[in-house]
């Protein structure tokens, strides 16, 4: 794990000027547009009017608490703005693209050249993944249709030549894979068997994009999924002893150097593809063997601050559970979803960090490219 460095947290402190800046401040935009694709780690409410359950949506209380300007339920699986929010502002946007369900016909035809957000909670690479779990999630093979559609708009109504152009200087976020992974260690099989499939599908899902006309992407890894705070309840439900499930964190650590080998083959055989990859366990290892810095002060990294029973993962995030005061003092924001504070964090890391959890360039550089 790299040690803390000046220039770390110089990129954190950055960050928090980042977040607090009026919108008019900005600096201009570095890319056209920004197009969104994942899971509830970037969702800003596809999911909202969707047969769903509860779980897989983020339009009530005590959601969007934090929500600037206005705290709302925005459908945001956070107290406030997520990643997706936060890497947009870095490019000059005021926050993520809108949601592709919540437009209009009319909205989409004029939203679509500033960029969409496709993203699903409880999706995955897998087409089944959330499916038995969640009802109507939007898989990641659906938000690839989605975007079809607005490519073909896009064509249609600048021509080919404009919208290769306008693709090809925008930017692809994609954080997926995580729900996959939960539902593969509920029932375990042979696990470099089902990592390989993982990658396969990220693979076929990169190549689709590409010839639609992305080049730019932004590639997010999975975090240590089995320190978050439902997975400590798992382990202390399962094992009675406290502590992160070893299990999942073992998937996620050997998820990144196979996603990352995959990306730069891409890289190789694909002309101008460029991308910039994070390696999310690290970044997320970091915080918690520094949760006190000159830039930030995590006081509790196990338990949610929305929530309720053993690290306020046994009863759910709503209006009737219990939320803590200090949020930015919590790593987890519910039993499933970093913070405020974190993802800011990784925002800012993605955007501007070095070869120490983004590779080949940041985010930043990318969109320079």
């Amino acid at each position: 794990m790299a040690k803390r460095t000046a220039s770390s947290v110089l990129v954190a402190l950055c960050l928090l000027v980042l977040v607090a800046t009026d919108a008019e401040a900005r600096h201009p935009r570095l890319v056209p547009a920004a197009f969104v694709f994942g899971d509830s780690t970037v969702d800003v409410g596809n999911n909202n009017n969707l047969n769903v359950t509860a779980a897989a949506r983020a339009n009530y209380p005590h959601y969007g608490i934090d929500f600037p300007g206005s705290p709302k339920p925005t459908g945001r699986f956070s107290n406030g703005f997520n990643t997706a929010d936060l890497l947009a502002r870095g490019l000059g946007f005021k926050m993520s693209p809108p949601a592709y369900h919540s437009l209009s016909e009319k909205a989409l035809k004029s939203q679509m050249y500033k960029g969409i957000n496709f993203a699903s909670g409880g999706s995955g690479l897998a087409n089944g993944t959330g499916k038995s779990l969640f009802g109507e999630v939007i898989s990641m093979s659906k938000q690839l249709e989605h975007f079809s559609g607005v490519v073909e708009c896009m064509v249609q109504l600048l021509g080919q030549k404009k919208t290769a152009s306008l693709l090809g200087r925008s930017i692809f976020f994609i954080s997926t894979g995580s729900n996959d992974m939960f539902e593969y260690s509920a029932s375990p099989g042979d696990d470099i068997e089902f990592l390989g499939a993982m990658v396969a599908a990220y693979k076929e899902y990169i190549l689709a994009l590409y010839d639609m006309g992305a080049r730019k992407f932004s590639v997010i890894s999975i975090p240590p999924l089995g320190c978050i705070p439902s997975q400590r309840l798992r382990r202390l439900s399962q094992l009675g002893t406290p502590g992160c499930f070893d299990p999942l964190n073992d998937l996620s650590l050997r998820s990144y150097p196979m996603l990352a080998g995959m990306l730069k083959e891409l890289s190789y055989d694909l002309p101008d593809m460029a991308y910039s990859l994070a390696n999310a366990y690290a970044m997320v290892t970091f915080v918690f063997e520094n949760p006190r810095t000159d830039a930030w002060s995590f006081t509790n990294l196990e338990a949610a601050c929305c929530g309720g029973g053993p690290f306020g993962a046994a009863f759910a995030c709503n209006e009737t559970a219990p939320v803590c005061d200090n949020r930015d003092d919590y790593l987890f924001w519910d039993a499933n979803h970093p913070s405020q504070a974190v993802s800011a964090i990784a925002a800012q890391t993605i955007f501007a960090g070095n070869l120490s959890f983004v590779y080949p360039v940041n985010v930043r550089e990318l969109a320079m490219l």
